[in-house]
């Protein structure tokens, strides 16, 4: 049952993400269709590689595979952003209550404190990436509440929060390496983090943490633009804040 409530679950955020990036990385209805198109190609390219096991650590290509199918998205998702002009204003444009909104699907994260109790995942990476994204699940429209109704005054709070969001992703990213069977393994189980690399939850680490890790890059971006800017209220909307 687990597994088919996690495979509609992850799946529906999944979506979720691919129509928000789509909304917010292009201005028009052609754009962000490409822009949905591209992701959705991504999403099935997990799909496949998860029901080939092509990462599995015991006869797959293992945790370099899994760091490498991670990693390649964030650089190519911050690498648009920062290359692409058009990209980068329509993520600007795009409210910043919004881009901390959606983190609400973090509360995804009790899937590993599940898959912990019934004693398939290891500890301290289950426990540690579970109720860290737990907290930044159920802190994130409370936060985005914030920012949209006192705007500048809470951008440390604002600032701290994304903070402890990438941080929470990084360290789940380096737990699970390192509960994982091969060179790395420093916690030796069983269990161990290989079913990571398999589905549903390799929609978790392929798709959703390269995604949620741009997500906090715009908007750490956008939180240390704004300290530079004078007069600007990048808090609703980031085209307040662009030079004339």
């Amino acid at each position: 049952m687990l597994e088919i409530l996690s495979t509609i679950g992850l799946t529906v955020s999944a979506s979720l993400v691919i129509g928000f990036l789509a909304h917010s990385t292009a201005e028009t209805p052609r754009g962000r269709l490409i822009v949905a198109s591209a992701l959705a190609a991504w999403f099935v390219l997990v799909l496949a590689i998860g029901a080939g096991g092509a990462l599995d650590p015991t006869r797959g290509f293992g945790v370099p595979a899994l760091g490498f199918t991670v990693a390649l998205p964030v650089a190519a998702l911050v690498g648009a952003f920062f290359a692409s002009g058009s990209i980068r204003t329509a993520m600007l444009a795009t409210p910043l209550p919004a881009l901390v909104a959606v983190n609400t699907i973090r509360v995804l994260g009790v899937i590993f404190v599940l898959l912990y109790a019934r004693g398939e995942l290891p500890a301290p990476f289950a426990p540690s990436a579970g109720w860290g994204d737990i907290f930044m699940g159920v802190t994130a429209l409370p936060l985005a509440w914030a920012v949209m109704r006192f705007g500048p005054r809470v951008r440390p709070l604002a600032f701290a929060w994304n903070v402890v969001g990438i941080a929470d992703l990084v360290n789940a990213i380096a737990l699970g390496a390192l509960s994982a069977p091969g060179p790395l393994q420093a916690f030796v189980g069983p269990p161990t983090s290989a079913i990571m690399t398999t589905l549903p939850w390799l929609i978790i680490p392929g798709f959703l943490v390269p995604s949620l890790m741009f997500i906090h890059v715009v908007i750490f971006h956008r939180l240390a633009s704004a300290e530079a800017m004078v007069g600007a209220h990048p808090w609703l909307s980031g085209s307040q804040a662009k030079p004339t």
